[in-house]
C-alpha cells in the first residue's frame, strides 16, 4: 500500500480544496491554550480566498464554543462558521418532545437545551438520556458509571450521544468524553444515537454552511477535512467521501516517537479510511 506523505505545512493544499472543515480540539487547542501556529495557518489560508467551517463534537451550541475558543485565543480571524455536534444533536432531542430526558453530564452543558421544549429529569423518572460527558471529566472514568449505565439499560432507555468523542487531550492529560459513555452503553446493549462526527448529518450541516458562505453549492471533492481523531475525524471524511488530513497529537502516537513513517503506516495498518496526508501540527 502507498505510503501516508508527511508534509511540513499545510499550504501546498490551499489551491487544492476551497473549503477546509477543521476540527477544534486537538488541532487547534489543547483545552488549555490555543496552538497560534494552527491560526496563523487557518487565517492565511482564508487570505489565499478558502473557506474554513470549524466542525467539532462539541455538545453544545457553536455561540458557545465561539465563546470558549476565544477565551483560549484563538482568533476570530481563523475561520468563517462554527458547526457542532450540540447543533446537530438538538434535532434528535427535539424528536424526544415530550418525553422526560435526564442530562447525563455537567451543568455547564445545559446552553445545549436552550429554546427547545424538553423537561428535563431525574435519572429514576427518564424516558431517555442526553449525554454529553462524564459529571467531572478530570478525575472520573466511564467505570464510575458502571452501575448507572446498567441501571439506564434495565429500563431500555435510549441515549442521544451530544459528543461522539472518546478522548480528548487537555493540556499534557486525556479525558474522557461522551462517547466513551455512549460505547460503554452500547457494549451493555444499549441503543445509542449520535449526530456528530463520523456521522453524515454533522457533515451535511458544515457543506451546507460553506455552500451559504461561497454563494454555491460546494462538492466533496472540493472539501479538505482536518483533524486528529481516527474514529471521528477520519472516519467520518472517509464515509461521507471527502478527503482527510491527519494532525498527529498524544491520542494516537506516543508522544516519545511523534508523527513518523513508521508510526503513520503502523497507526493505519489494515484501515479501510486513509488521510491524503499527514502533519506533525497543523501550520503554515
Amino acid at each position: 500500500m502507498t505510503p501516508i506523505p508527511i508534509l511540513e505545512s499545510a499550504e501546498v493544499l490551499q489551491g487544492r480544496y476551497p473549503v477546509w472543515l477543521c476540527d477544534i480540539w486537538g488541532v487547534l487547542h489543547n483545552g488549555v491554550a490555543a496552538y497560534p501556529y494552527s491560526s496563523d495557518a487557518l487565517i492565511r489560508y482564508r487570505e489565499g480566498g478558502g473557506t474554513v467551517v470549524l466542525i467539532t463534537n462539541a455538545p453544545r451550541p457553536h455561540r458557545s464554543v465561539a465563546r470558549q475558543i476565544s477565551e483560549l485565543g484563538v482568533p476570530g480571524q481563523a475561520y468563517d462558521a462554527i458547526v457542532t455536534s450540540g447543533d446537530v444533536t438538538r434535532a434528535l432531542i427535539e424528536a424526544e418532545a415530550g418525553h422526560g430526558l435526564y442530562h447525563l453530564g455537567p451543568a455547564h452543558d445545559r446552553v445545549l437545551f436552550e429554546g427547545l421544549q424538553v423537561r428535563l429529569v431525574e435519572a429514576d423518572l427518564a424516558e431517555a438520556v442526553v449525554c454529553t460527558g462524564l459529571f467531572d471529566d478530570r478525575t472520573e472514568t466511564p467505570e464510575h458509571y458502571r452501575d448507572a449505565l446498567a441501571a439506564m439499560r434495565a429500563k431500555s432507555l435510549p441515549m442521544i450521544c451530544a459528543n461522539p468523542d472518546i478522548v480528548v487531550e487537555r493540556g499534557s492529560s486525556i479525558s474522557y468524553c461522551a462517547g466513551a459513555l455512549g460505547a460503554a452503553y452500547e457494549s451493555i446493549g444499549g441503543t445509542v444515537a449520535y449526530a456528530g462526527k463520523p456521522k453524515a448529518p454533522i457533515y451535511e450541516a458544515a457543506l451546507a454552511m460553506a455552500s451559504h458562505l461561497r454563494g454555491q453549492a460546494v462538492t466533496r471533492r472540493e472539501v479538505l477535512a482536518i483533524g486528529d481523531g481516527l474514529k471521528t475525524d477520519i472516519l467520518g471524511a472517509y464515509d461521507y467521501g471527502i478527503d482527510a488530513l491527519f494532525v498527529a497529537s498524544a491520542i494516537h502516537l506516543d508522544s516519545r516517537t511523534g508523527l513518523t513513517a513508521a508510526s503513520l503506516a503502523a497507526l493505519f495498518a489494515g484501515q479501510a479510511s486513509r488521510p491524503i496526508a499527514a502533519v506533525e501540527r497543523l501550520s503554515w
